[in-house]
């Protein structure tokens, strides 16, 4: 007898270690945020609690409108896609999003014909997982597929902008030209926002990740953190170089990249 998703998934939670999700994060990218659009609700209740074991925060939604929303306003690093979905299919939403963005995309469905894994890779797609699926498997290629994208969008461990450079090998920052000395929180938080560039992150987020790094940061203020972190970089005039504040909501880095010619 094949198990369902649904008891998969419930089996896989239960199981499930504590060292095996730390030992995840280790290759996990900061504050991963995705997308999963899927009409089985209660599967996709389970996927985001498993998802979260690993730092990898699971944003649901039942349809192509309610995913078109939540693609907008949450502003997802991947998204997982269910071919079969009630009104508009996921080849059509994949379709769709390949006119305007490079958003990685992982397709899920139980049709396992080749032709449909064909479609949906000539569609753009990054990977293709039939149902049912283990979730660590699940979870292991959005991992590999997140950091293929980052390291992309990188191309070195230096991240480069107008006035300021990190080397988060060396953990070393400088600001127009010069070593400026961070604490090792202050360099995390910074490389938080600049690895996230352009995209609005709230104090919760922000939070959630430095806790998996120091406990202590539990007691601590975000803001007083960024204030101190502008105060060394030289970030006090208005408007800002590089961490603007978000009214109502975070942070967001709008540092500008700098090209090397």
């Amino acid at each position: 007898m094949v198990s369902s998703p649904y008891q998969i998934v419930s089996s896989c939670i239960r199981g499930i270690s504590g060292r095996d999700a730390v030992a995840s994060r280790r290759y996990d990218v900061c504050m991963a945020k995705v997308l999963l659009i899927d009409d089985d609700q209660k599967h996709s209740q389970l996927l985001q609690a498993y998802f979260k074991r690993f730092g990898i925060q699971l944003v649901c939604a039942a349809d192509a409108s309610e995913g078109f929303r939540k693609l907008s306003r949450e502003e997802p690093d991947l998204l997982l896609l269910d071919v079969m979905l009630p009104g508009k299919d996921g080849f059509e939403i994949c379709r769709e999003i390949r006119k305007t963005s490079n958003l990685p995309i992982i397709m899920l469905t139980a049709r396992g014909e080749v032709i449909d894994r064909v479609s949906g890779l000539e569609l753009g797609a990054d990977d293709y997982v039939g149902k049912p699926f283990e979730p660590r498997e699940l979870v292991a290629r959005v991992q590999a597929i997140l950091r293929r994208a980052e390291q992309s969008a990188g191309g070195s461990s230096v991240l480069k902008f107008d006035g300021l450079e990190i080397d988060s090998e060396a953990r070393v920052t400088k600001v127009d030209g010069k070593v400026v000395e961070l604490t090792s929180m202050e360099f995390e938080l910074l490389l938080i926002l600049a690895r996230r560039h352009g995209r609005k992150l709230s104090r919760d987020e922000i939070l959630s990740e430095l806790r998996g790094i120091d406990a202590a940061i539990l007691t601590r203020s975000v803001d007083i953190m960024v204030s101190r972190l502008r105060n060394k970089i030289g970030d006090t005039a208005k408007p800002p170089r590089f961490i603007q504040t978000i009214w109502g909501r975070g942070y967001s880095f709008v540092g500008v990249p700098k090209t090397d010619v």
